[in-house]
């Protein structure tokens, strides 16, 4: 059953970093090549870090100047405050973001999946793990948290699945319908696009509901020559609430979230079939 069509794509070469629009991708059995194929390391409290712990992350962008290769971290280049533009393999890359972030950090590609401590998440900044978890997921005392059991397991150990520095699944797909749903529901609120980070966004039309995408779990769906496992409802995190560019700084994103559809907006999808796609490509649910 088609239903919808491809909008647009993005792909984010450093995590948490804001990235770049394509017209046309690969996807791969690891997600669209170069996507978060760079990552900070803590060296304050240790372990890989994103926005969720370093906010000021959001600040920065970063794009490849050839094209990445999948399964390595090709250099990509990234601006920093300021419009100053480095290289990520540039000798002083980690003295700079560190000034930028107003934190130590250091640069770091992938690394192979068995080097575990690598990925192993660092220290908490509360010994109170309810607190931890309501400080990363921007949940008031009266808020529900989201379900962690749906979540890959290996995450309560790593920060993210050992050989990537995804969150938890190699796609994030949304659509249109969902960000104009949340819109309609909480006007003083901006809900960009920019602010979910998703890789494939989708124009569904009228009549496919206010969050089409959720409809999907559980089901396997074909964009272009690719054909991807729809996983789970994507639980959001205090990312989606900082400030950065022209967005201001708004908690009142994950009090509408959590109000409107428990907390979750987006889709995370796993490849079945790698293949490519491009914008405009139908979007077709196989069941």
């Amino acid at each position: 059953m088609d239903v919808g069509n491809l909008s647009e794509i993005y792909r984010y070469p450093v995590k948490s970093m804001a990235g770049e629009r394509l017209t046309a991708s690969e996807i791969g059995q690891a997600g669209l090549p170069g996507d978060r194929a760079w990552a900070v390391r803590d060296e304050v409290r240790g372990g890989i870090r994103g926005g969720k712990k370093i906010p000021a992350l959001m600040q920065l962008s970063a794009r490849y100047l050839a094209q990445p290769v999948a399964g390595r971290s090709t250099a990509a280049e990234i601006t920093l405050p300021g419009g100053v533009r480095v290289s990520t393999v540039d000798d002083n890359i980690n003295s700079l973001l560190s000034e930028a972030l107003d934190h130590k950090v250091s640069l770091w590609p992938l690394v192979a999946p068995d080097l575990l401590d690598h990925y192993r998440r660092g220290a908490p900044d509360s010994e109170d793990f309810e607190q931890e978890l309501r400080e990363m997921f921007a949940r008031t005392p009266d808020e529900p948290l989201p379900d962690l059991s749906v979540l890959p397991p290996e995450l309560m150990e790593f920060e993210s699945p050992p050989g990537t520095y995804f969150d938890a699944f190699p796609i994030l797909l949304m659509s249109r319908q969902s960000l104009a749903s949340m819109q309609s529901r909480q006007g003083s609120s901006r809900f960009d696009v920019r602010r979910f980070r998703p890789n494939l966004l989708v124009d569904v039309g009228e009549g496919g509901g206010d969050f089409p995408e959720q409809t999907w779990a559980g089901k396997r769906l074909q964009i272009g020559s690719v054909i991807l496992r729809a996983e789970i409802a994507c639980p959001r995190c205090a990312m989606t609430t900082h400030g950065f560019e022209d967005l201001p700084k708004d908690p009142t994103i994950m009090r509408a979230l959590v109000r409107e559809n428990g907390g979750n907006l987006g889709l995370y999808a796993s490849i079945e079939q790698p293949g490519t796609v491009q914008s405009g490509d139908r979007v077709t649910v196989l069941g």
